[in-house]
């Protein structure tokens, strides 16, 4: 008998396959396509405190082998999330990771408070916002101030807390080591790269905000490096992030310490992804006579 559950934080997910932020809404479309109850768990669209109508002009442009993007974290506010998105995601039998940002620090301890009073599995806390209190870099660039930002959120966070982490940092290793030792009980690896498009015909930027984030398969190689280097220096669970396809990715990243992962880009590609993931790691494990994925993580 083959066990593919993994406890992470103290909450056990059926398995290590979870719907990754602002690929999968609140599951609500993909419910169409197949049973949610069948994930390890879904992260929500990134949430702010105040709802967000995102960026203006084009959003998404396909680029070899992944995907930019520009969205601006459009999303409905934590005040309808918790009204009418939380009650449909709560009955899906998954467990549930709120991902969470802010343009200020104030912002993410307001929005944390409020998800303390509901039945929120995990909260994610994303730092690669923009902080406009400090010229709009990303909380989540410099290892200081990553650090006193899931300081002051560890100690309002009454849920379990994982920080996402951006590919953007100075320093992933550092940055890694900060949140934990500010109090983060897992980490989340990693965000999307920074990147750019541009149109010949119109001669300018494809993305009105000119920098977009890349994700998809292009990125899994630097991704998979990352998530390694990282599981060696810190003591915590891993989520992997980064160019998930099928379920070869997915055993590669737990081979590289990694405690389960999210896939994001390949939702778009065939909404039955995750699904198929989940049924090839099954496969391998039955044919490679490995019983638990404790087995294989981290042995690289």
């Amino acid at each position: 008998m083959i066990d593919t559950k993994v406890n992470i934080c103290g909450i056990e997910f059926k398995n290590p396959v979870i719907a990754a932020s602002g690929t999968f809404g609140f599951g609500r479309e993909y419910a169409e396509y197949f049973p949610l109850s069948k994930l390890g768990g879904i992260s929500s669209k990134g949430l702010t405190l105040e709802k967000k109508e995102g960026n203006p002009g084009i959003r998404t442009y396909e680029t070899t082998g992944g995907l930019l993007n520009s969205i601006g974290l459009q999303n409905p506010g934590i005040d309808d999330f918790i009204k009418e998105e939380l009650p449909f995601m709560k009955k899906q039998n998954t467990i549930i990771l709120a991902n969470v940002g802010g343009n200020t620090l104030d912002e993410y301890l307001k929005a944390i408070e409020k998800l303390n009073q509901t039945n929120v599995d995990i909260i994610e806390l994303n730092i690669s916002c923009p902080n406009v209190k400090e010229g709009g870099m990303a909380f989540g660039i410099k290892s200081e101030t990553a650090f006193k930002v899931v300081s002051e959120v560890r100690k309002v966070c009454e849920k379990p807390l994982i920080v996402k982490l951006s590919p953007n940092a100075e320093n992933i290793v550092q940055m890694a080591e900060s949140c934990v030792k500010a109090g983060a009980d897992g980490l989340s690896l990693v965000n999307t790269f920074s990147g750019m498009a541009i149109d010949i015909i119109k001669r300018k930027p494809v993305f009105n905000n000119i920098i977009a984030g890349l994700s998809g398969p292009c990125i899994k190689p630097i991704a998979l490096r990352m998530v390694y280097e990282v599981s060696k220096a810190v003591n915590v669970p891993i989520l992997a992030i980064g160019g998930i396809m099928d379920y070869k990715d997915v055993i590669e990243y737990i081979m590289a310490g990694a405690w389960a992962v999210q896939i994001g880009s390949a939702n778009f590609i065939n909404p039955n992804t995750t699904l198929d993931v989940i049924h090839g790691i099954e496969e391998f494990m039955i044919n490679e006579k490995i019983n638990s994925l404790e087995e294989i993580r981290g042995l690289i």
